[in-house]
C-alpha cells in the first residue's frame, strides 16, 4: 500500500526537514509530534501550558483536516509534558478538543523536549473513513 506524505501549509514547516507532519497509509494517518508553533514557525505561549496545548491541538486539527479527517478520527495519542504540575491544565484543554469518544492516550512526563521552550508535544494515530 503506498504512503502519502502530508505537510499542510496551515502548519509550520517541519523542523530540520527530516520528517513529515503526517504519513497516510490507506485509512490510517500517523501524525508526528505536534508542538506549540504557529504556521509561521513562531512559538505560541512561552511558559504557558494552556496556550501551548491549545496550539498543539490546533496543529493536530489542521493536519487531520488536510487528510480529510478531524480530531474525532484520532484513535491514539501520546502526550509528552515537561512538568507534572501541568497535567490538570493539559487534561482540561484536551477534554474540550476531544469531548466524546476520546482516543486511547498515553501521557509521559519527561525532562525536556526538542526546544527548552516547548512544554508539551502530542503525536497521534487516526483512522479516517473505512
Amino acid at each position: 500500500m503506498p504512503k502519502q506524505v502530508i505537510n499542510p501549509p496551515t502548519v509550520h514547516t517541519p523542523i530540520g526537514r527530516g520528517y513529515a507532519h503526517a504519513v497516510r497509509v490507506g485509512n490510517t494517518v500517523y501524525i508526528a509530534g505536534q508542538v506549540a508553533l504557529d504556521a509561521q514557525g513562531n512559538l505560541v505561549g512561552k511558559g504557558d501550558i494552556r496556550a501551548q496545548t491549545e496550539q498543539v491541538f490546533r496543529n493536530l486539527q489542521a493536519v487531520l483536516e488536510a487528510c480529510g479527517g478531524s480530531l474525532r478520527d484520532l484513535v491514539k495519542i501520546t502526550v509528552y509534558l515537561v512538568r507534572a504540575e501541568d497535567i490538570p491544565t493539559f487534561r482540561e484543554v484536551r477534554s474540550r478538543y476531544l469531548p466524546q469518544e476520546p482516543p486511547a492516550s498515553t501521557l509521559v512526563v519527561i525532562s525536556r523536549l526538542a526546544s527548552p521552550d516547548f512544554l508539551v508535544e502530542v503525536e497521534g494515530i487516526a483512522v479516517i473513513g473505512g
